[in-house]
């Protein structure tokens, strides 16, 4: 069975964007070592036209060859003119509201997570919950991954990396890393 993987950057005190979900400013906490490290363990994190900027498009699929995305999300790249912003994964946007501007894309308009439970009982490699909030509040019970990138910075307040309805969720570490310039990469199995 496939896993749905919640890789997502965080700040020290757990948020994802500030108050507005703007996130922007993470980027500068990737330097050279932590993006070698996102290039060799999780290049299809990366959205097709920043792997086109960066020279790394040939890179295969290591972990994920599906990404689904919140609205919110997908919208950061609507508003640059880019439809299919991981045109080298199969990509679902969950809406409401949204019809799909791009045939490559697939939109989810009702029960997120029973279509989550169907992608996970087809072959291939994992799931890439690209975020936000609200959609990782509402798959929280398919999460069987963590991937945490904690930059070293607090924000104060913010959007947080789930929504607010409180229930005790265990997750196991299996691994924790520390790069040079501060950020530390912690992944988290589900205890099921």
């Amino acid at each position: 069975m496939r896993k749905l993987s919640y890789f997502v950057a965080v700040s020290i005190d757990g948020f994802i964007g500030d108050p507005s979900g703007e996130a922007g400013f993470f980027t500068r906490y990737v330097d050279e070592e932590f993006f070698a490290f996102l290039k060799e363990e999780y290049p299809e994190t990366v959205s097709t036209p920043g792997r086109r900027q960066l020279g790394i498009d040939h890179l295969e699929n290591k972990r994920y060859d599906t990404v689904i995305q919140g609205r919110r999300s997908y919208d950061v790249a609507l508003d640059m003119g880019i439809t299919s912003p991981y045109a080298h994964l199969r990509q679902l946007v969950a809406s409401r509201t949204l019809t799909s501007p791009d045939p490559a894309v697939e939109i989810v308009s009702s029960d997120v997570a029973a279509r989550v439970r169907e992608l996970k009982r087809e072959e291939g490699l994992g799931i890439y919950l690209c975020g936000g909030a609200n959609l990782a509040d509402q798959l929280i019970d398919e999460v069987d991954e963590l991937v945490i990138k904690t930059y070293p910075l607090i924000l104060g307040t913010g959007m947080p990396m789930f929504g607010s309805k409180f229930a005790q969720t265990e997750f196991a570490l299996e691994s924790n890393r520390a790069f040079g310039g501060g950020t530390v990469v912690r992944t988290y199995s589900r205890k099921r």
